[in-house]
């Protein structure tokens, strides 16, 4: 019997969350992409919405071939991966503070959005093959390590990627087995460094002209003391807001989307208030919050530490950036510069957290093929059990039993 080629492979309700995601973004990016089109990228609106086409077609057909690879091959991958956006980020930091690594008529990336993946997958590796109880404060160090290094890379030219991936490695541990007093322990030293930090970026940073300090340190004021009457993206993000009410104003008729240069960005969540409603806000919650749920179900039913702990990072790592654009798009949190995933503009952010998403698929496809090899084997031990066989072999065909 010929096997069924299955090319959409893994869960498939995260198939159906992506799709809808992806689907909502092409209509909010083709609805807002006009002032930056023009102003920033130098192009027409049209020609920036099929780029964008292009990164979310290469995104599902890098989903779909990673989906199919055994996941347990990007456990060596993995180091590779982080050591080269390592050096990409070393190199990113040289530069200065661009975020950016341009290859010349090829490609222009952002380090910090391959790293993601990279230390998720890699510190997956590192606490599956560890043999040492999560408990001590030696082990819990070592294991954060990888973390630590690579967000202080990144941390310089783009501190809210560096505080996102810091959180969702540090979540990581505790999927990991790590002893929780220890675990809370640490978080409420995290908690502190940070409040201490957002006190120095309050009343300090706006008078240290070094690196990115002046812009965190407005961005924190302008969150806690916002000038109504100042013509801000978060202005008119809360102005679209506003404009949307409940039902929205309607697809295709957004005002302030067209006056901001993030709108198909870091904003986009605030236009697709003003255009669909609180309604539809309340609907792509529900999408990431179910794309998350998947993925605890996912990494429960995987038999192997590594992959578990896989898709756990990469689906705690969506699910706190979604949840932190929401937050900033309707004024819960001072500006960041995150993208909303899977529906913000494509680019390298949207594609490598694709990559993301098709090891979390590969290793759903994993577990339905291990399932249905259990499945078969008890059918076959059932079928041809000792037991029936030897009643068969001693009884004749002829005799009642």
């Amino acid at each position: 019997m010929r096997r069924k080629l299955n090319i959409i492979a893994g869960d498939k309700a995260l198939w159906v969350i992506f799709f809808l995601l992806s689907g909502i973004s092409l209509v909010s990016v083709y609805s807002t992409i006009g002032l930056s089109a023009i102003d920033d990228l130098n192009s027409t609106p049209m020609r920036i919405f099929f780029r964008h086409l292009v990164f979310v077609v290469a995104t599902y057909i890098a989903v779909i071939l990673i989906s199919h690879i055994n996941y347990r091959r990007f456990a060596p991958l993995s180091k590779w991966a982080l050591y080269l956006s390592i050096i990409a980020l070393i190199i990113v930091l040289i530069m200065g503070t661009e975020r950016w690594i341009t290859i010349p008529h090829v490609a222009r990336f952002e380090p910090s959005e391959i790293a993601k993946v990279a230390l998720i997958v890699f510190m997956a590796r590192q606490i599956a093959l560890n043999k040492e109880p999560l408990d001590s404060g030696g082990t819990f160090l070592k294991m954060l390590m990888p973390a630590f290094v690579t967000c202080a890379l990144i941390l310089p030219a783009n501190l809210s990627t560096a505080i996102l991936l810091f959180a969702a490695a540090y979540i990581l541990l505790l999927f990991g087995g790590v002893n929780t007093r220890l675990w809370w322990r640490c978080f409420l030293v995290v908690l502190l460094v940070v409040g201490l930090a957002f006190l120095f970026f309050y009343f300090v940073g706006s008078h240290i002209e070094v690196g990115r300090i002046p812009t965190w340190s407005h961005r924190l004021q302008s969150w806690i003391h916002p000038n109504p009457d100042e013509l801000t993206q978060e202005n008119m993000a809360r102005m679209a807001v506003a404009r949307g009410g409940f039902s929205g104003s309607g697809i295709g008729t957004t005002i302030h989307g067209r006056l901001m240069t993030q709108a198909h960005n870091d904003f986009i969540f605030s236009i697709i208030i003003e255009e669909a409603g609180m309604l539809a806000a309340i609907g792509i919650f529900a999408l990431y919050a179910w794309f998350y749920f998947r993925c605890i179900r996912i990494a429960t039913a995987c038999q192997g530490p590594f992959g578990s702990l896989c898709v756990a990072g990469i689906g705690t790592l969506i699910f706190l950036q979604a949840i932190i654009n929401m937050s900033v798009a309707v004024g819960l949190l001072p500006v960041t510069g995150q993208t909303l995933p899977f529906i913000s503009y494509g680019g390298s952010a949207y594609f490598f957290l694709g990559c993301g998403l098709g090891v979390i698929q590969a290793v759903a496809f994993d577990n339905k093929k291990q399932a249905r090899q259990a499945t078969i084997q008890r059918h076959t031990e059932t079928n041809i059990s000792p037991t029936d066989s030897d009643a068969e072999s001693s009884t004749p065909k002829h005799q009642q039993p």
